[in-house]
């Protein structure tokens, strides 16, 4: 079994910055192994995408609300993968999950592992 844990949420003000971090353990033999996805749910809202770094090639994609703001990548050797978020906005007020999958490109929210989810608030 695959364990994610996400940590780094909490209260900012607009235009601050958070680093989230998604730890991987458990029975794996390397996070290089598996994508991982980060998808948030604002409150009354369904969970979205926000990014992804891609197993092997670490190619990143970002849905085009953070393009530009928000930066995936991860650190092999602590098996973590990081969601740099700056300038961050209220209407980045959401639960943020990290999510594993050994696919390259799983499909919507089709991954094996998740993340119980870290809190980010954003104050106007």
């Amino acid at each position: 079994q695959v364990q994610l844990v996400e940590s780094g949420g909490g209260l900012v003000q607009a235009g601050d910055s958070l680093r989230l971090s998604c730890l991987v353990s458990g029975r794996t033999r390397s996070i290089q192994l598996y994508t991982v996805g980060w998808f948030r749910q604002a409150p009354g809202k369904e969970r979205e995408f926000v990014a992804i770094i891609t197993l092997g090639d670490d190619s990143t994609y970002y849905t085009d609300s953070v393009k530009g703001r928000f930066t995936v990548s991860r650190d092999n050797a602590k098996n973590t993968v990081y969601l740099q978020m700056n300038s961050l906005k209220p209407e980045d007020t959401a639960v943020y999950y990290c999510a594993a999958d050994q696919r390259y490109r799983p499909l919507g929210e089709d991954y094996t592992y998740w993340g119980q989810g870290t809190q980010v608030t954003v104050s106007s």
